[in-house]
């Protein structure tokens, strides 16, 4: 029994000889202090408003023409001018100019000034001109209705049409006819002109707008032909003067811009 004690001790001990030794634990690192937190930027200021789309519009075309502010038109127009008692008639075609000023919503002041030829094939041949300030009301975004006041005249150069008695070589002092018939041969005057306009816009952008116009006119001219010779005792210029008076209407179209 001795010698089996023994046998089982040198066997142990031949194990525990050959058996790897334990693993030692790693050392643990100290932990790192934690950095302090940074400080958090304070927050703007709430306005209640929402933050503004730069790529989309702030307001509608339309709106943006409703509100005051300087405005410019440019129009080409044909029409017709017709003589009264006695008075030569004529077509028209020419240009019109707008400017002005856009008031508020509803309305505006405008200037007008028209030139336009007069065709020969109705009796009138030469320009026929005209100023007016034009106070507008905007019924609607789209029509406007405007009421002028100005001056208006004629410039003939030579018609054709035949002389009329007195004629020019047997007055010692201008003559003044009591009617436009028969017309002077040649008129060259200013007058007062009157006008009611129509106007439909349609808005083609925030800055620029066609129009279409339909206007209708009155018109009074001091026609005055020159005879060329002197008053003996004053030494004044002898005229032949006679009044004309027309009504007419044109259409026009044109570009207005803001």
């Amino acid at each position: 029994m001795a010698v089996l004690k023994a046998l089982g001790l040198v066997a142990l001990l031949a194990a525990a000889a050959h058996a790897e030794p334990a693993a030692t634990p790693a050392p643990v690192a100290p932990a790192a202090s934690a950095a302090p937190p940074a400080a958090a930027a304070p927050a703007a200021p709430s306005t209640g408003d929402p933050e503004p789309k730069l790529s989309l519009p702030t307001e509608a075309d339309r709106a943006a023409w409703q509100r005051s502010g300087f405005r410019l038109a440019l129009a080409i127009g044909y029409g017709d001018l017709h003589g009264l008692r006695g008075a030569p008639s004529g077509r028209l075609l020419g240009a019109e100019l707008h400017a002005g000023l856009r008031l508020d919503d509803a309305w505006s002041l405008y200037t007008t000034f028209d030139f336009a030829s007069a065709s020969k094939s109705r009796g009138l041949s030469g320009l026929r001109f005209a100023g007016t300030v034009d106070p507008t009301w905007h019924v609607s975004p789209s029509l406007a209705l405007a009421v002028g006041l100005g001056f208006g005249g004629i410039v003939e150069g030579r018609t054709g049409r035949p002389d009329v008695d007195p004629l020019p070589s047997t007055l010692d002092t201008s003559y003044t006819f009591p009617s436009a018939s028969p017309p002077l041969p040649s008129c060259s005057g200013v007058g007062v002109v009157g006008l009611v306009r129509a106007t439909y816009a349609y808005v083609i952008g925030p800055r620029a707008s066609t129009i279409v116009e339909l206007e209708v006119l009155g018109q009074d001219t001091a026609c005055v032909a020159p005879t060329g010779t002197l008053e003996p005792d004053t030494a004044r210029p002898i005229e032949r003067r006679q009044y004309w008076s027309h009504a007419g209407a044109t259409l026009t179209w044109g570009i207005m811009w803001r």
